[in-house]
């Protein structure tokens, strides 16, 4: 373990010991854990195992966060299969968790997909999620689903930096080493991420550095101030930066780092890299939404994004979060084998509107598009 306590190891290690939890994930080898499942919170709604049957209505809408590509096939593969017609929107995080406060217990969608779970954290205590103990859910490891029922992690993705090695070379910049490192003057007008009001990838990025400043919200908003005097544009989703990395108009960009490799494979100058003092990471969830008006379709899709056939779509097309399902293939496991920080999900589900909000009204507003 690492002086400052934020070796990976910290994570993989339970009461039963570290061997016991690799053995869990088996061959997908997940090296991240969601630090906690979410606290008593919300409002009950049907269960798996309820006396009373849902209407089936053949309609389902999904709230969709993740990549485009894997909305669009993942959508299409369960119209097929269980030929329910099925619309999906992508939100970004934020968006999502917004929209949902909008139209609380009215939603216009059934199920939620997709963005770290501290954004259903906070969802549940606000008493938008429904309670759905999925039979599916027992192959997932504890360490990545709420204990209650109110979400199930879907998949694991750690944070990392996006280096245009053409642009840094040409303009002598040198690859940051440590998330300090971005302070410095050198980077100004060369760092690209997305808006923490919009996106979940954004969001996980500044609760990292504010875990690592120890919960110090003051050296916190210290730190993340002297980050936007180097920062060019915030993007509204979380991959967004990758379009401006591609077209090398910077240097540097906060990405997921499944993200970053999509670019890395077209054959660009573009280098995935790790903060060598800890990186977080997410756990991508799911949750039924209270309200929703095609329960007995959103639990199907549930159930089913859970199997090993519906989280294997994902690296079809070149989506690379690694599954939570342990007997799914993880396309790349080495994304969480890296240093990570000992990621509390939970607290930043009571943080998460307050960074949003400061974030906004105090370092920038918001990106229309």
């Amino acid at each position: 373990m690492s002086d400052n306590g934020l070796d990976h190891i910290s994570i993989l290690t339970d009461a039963g010991g570290r061997r016991s939890l690799l053995r869990a994930f088996g061959a997908a080898g997940l090296a991240a854990l969601a630090a906690a499942c979410g606290q008593a919170g919300g409002t009950t709604g049907g269960t798996a195992g309820g006396t009373t049957k849902d209407p089936e209505t053949g309609k389902l809408n999904v709230m969709a966060s993740p990549q485009q590509d894997w909305i669009d096939k993942q959508v299409a593969t369960f119209k097929t299969k269980f030929s329910i017609d099925t619309a999906a929107s992508r939100l970004s995080g934020g968006e999502a968790l917004a929209k949902l406060k909008a139209e609380a217990g009215n939603p216009s969608f059934d199920i939620w997909w997709g963005s770290p779970s501290d954004s259903f954290i906070s969802a549940k205590k606000q008493g938008l999620l429904m309670q759905y103990k999925s039979p599916a859910a027992a192959d997932i490891p504890d360490k990545v689903k709420d204990k209650d029922g109110y979400w199930t992690g879907i998949y694991v993705g750690s944070i990392g930096w996006a280096i245009n090695t053409k642009r840094a070379q040409e303009k002598n910049i040198p690859e940051p080493k440590v998330w300090d490192d971005l302070l410095k003057p050198v980077y100004k007008g060369e760092i690209v991420m997305a808006h923490p009001a919009t996106s979940g990838t954004a969001l996980t990025s500044m609760a990292t550095v504010l875990q690592m400043k120890k919960r110090d919200e003051a050296e916190f908003w210290k730190w993340a101030k002297a980050f936007h005097n180097n920062v060019l544009q915030y993007t509204k989703s979380g991959a967004g930066p990758m379009a401006i990395l591609e077209r090398a108009e910077a240097a540097v960009g906060v990405v997921f780092s499944h993200d970053i490799f999509v670019s890395v494979e077209k054959g660009l100058p573009i280098k995935l890299t790790f903060p060598t003092d800890g990186t977080g990471y997410e756990v991508g969830a799911m949750a039924l939404l209270k309200g929703a008006k095609n329960v007995a379709s959103a639990k199907k899709w549930y159930d089913w994004a859970l199997s090993v056939e519906g989280q294997e779509i994902g690296q079809t097309v070149k989506a690379y979060q690694a599954p939570s399902n342990p007997k799914a293939k993880a396309p790349k496991p080495e994304f969480l084998q890296v240093k990570l920080i000992d990621y509390d999900a939970e607290y930043v589900g009571t943080v998460e509107e307050k960074i949003r909000d400061k974030f906004t009204e105090d370092i920038a507003p918001q990106p229309k598009s």
